[in-house]
């Protein structure tokens, strides 16, 4: 066990993933005997074979799937262990993988081309989850350096550092009655149909919120999983949807949708960056930790202002 070099861990993983000792080659950029060899030693070392090999098709052994397990394990240890030698080398460079809410893909990548301008070295991948739970999960796996977020998960220890404001607001289509009455109560919003995310969403939950605080009881018109998918039905005229403003600023700029100025919003949260705290953050993830801390407010509130200030401006027609 002793004798198990990295080189041939991964050339083992590649394989396993990609069942082919060939693709495996070439995705590490050596010849298909190099990588044969790997494997060769690496089961003289552990005395049982990880593969059958049937012609061109190359499946674990029973064997081999347990070792799979270890040798992720084996892996991910070293990668934590290069993360904590890179920092105290201050390298910022590598891999950073940040996951989000879907809410977030519409200003995240702005902010992710700003920061590769000021730090080309790292490669950046993103992973945009439906609900604020599947985001949960990447943080806990370890599948995400950082994770852009509303609500930090109580469930897990994170350190999470608000960075920005997140307005909620009431939007509907051109001409819609509602908008002829300049700050719409509660009640008002709860007598016509309103097409909301899906309850595990955190937007469903803030709406909920706002309308058990107001003691009024919200008619759903209908569910949908997607923030393109409640557009597109509000612009067609189906009912009224409560949705971040940072997924309508070209809808709004376009004016397709309106700001309804209703009692009690914009509701306020925050955006967090969150990442465990067993966690040692690589210098890529620290630096765009501070990234979004530094800038995010303000690339945010640049886009917003205008739509928050026109909601305060509405009156009575």
């Amino acid at each position: 066990m002793l004798n198990i070099s990295i080189r041939q861990l991964r050339a083992f993983l590649a394989v396993s993933r990609l069942g082919s000792f060939a693709r495996a080659a070439e995705e590490l950029h050596v010849t298909p005997p190099a990588v044969t060899q790997q494997i060769r030693e690496m089961e003289g070392a552990l005395g049982l074979p990880v593969f059958d090999r049937q012609g061109r098709k190359v499946v674990l052994t029973t064997a081999g799937e347990y070792f799979l397990v270890y040798a992720r394990r084996l892996l991910a240890v070293l990668k934590e262990a290069e993360d904590a030698m890179a920092r105290l080398r201050r390298l910022e460079d590598g891999l950073l993988t940040v996951g989000m809410v879907s809410t977030a893909k519409y200003f995240v990548p702005r902010l992710l081309a700003d920061f590769r301008l000021e730090h080309p070295g790292v490669d950046l991948r993103l992973q945009v989850t439906p609900t604020r739970d599947q985001l949960v999960t990447l943080l806990e796996n370890g599948d995400c350096d950082l994770a852009i977020m509303g609500r930090p998960p109580r469930e897990l220890a994170t350190r999470a550092e608000p960075f920005a404001a997140h307005p909620h607001v009431f939007v509907a289509p051109p001409g819609h009655p509602i908008l002829r009455v300049g700050h719409p109560p509660a009640s008002a919003l709860a007598s016509h149909g309103l097409i909301s995310r899906e309850g595990a969403s955190g937007t469903r939950a803030l709406m909920n919120r706002y309308f058990a605080e107001h003691r009024v009881e919200p008619r759903i018109a209908m569910e949908m999983p997607s923030n393109e998918t409640i557009k597109q039905a509000v612009i067609a005229g189906m009912g009224l949807s409560f949705l971040s403003l940072h997924t309508l600023h070209l809808e709004l700029q376009a004016g397709l949708l309106e700001l309804v100025a209703a009692e009690g919003t914009p509701i306020i949260r925050t955006w967090n960056v969150v990442h465990l705290q067993s966690k040692v953050l690589s210098p890529a993830a620290e630096a765009f930790r501070y990234f979004m801390i530094e800038h995010g407010e303000n690339h945010l509130a640049a886009h917003d202002r205008r739509w928050l200030e026109a909601m305060q401006r509405t009156g009575p027609a």
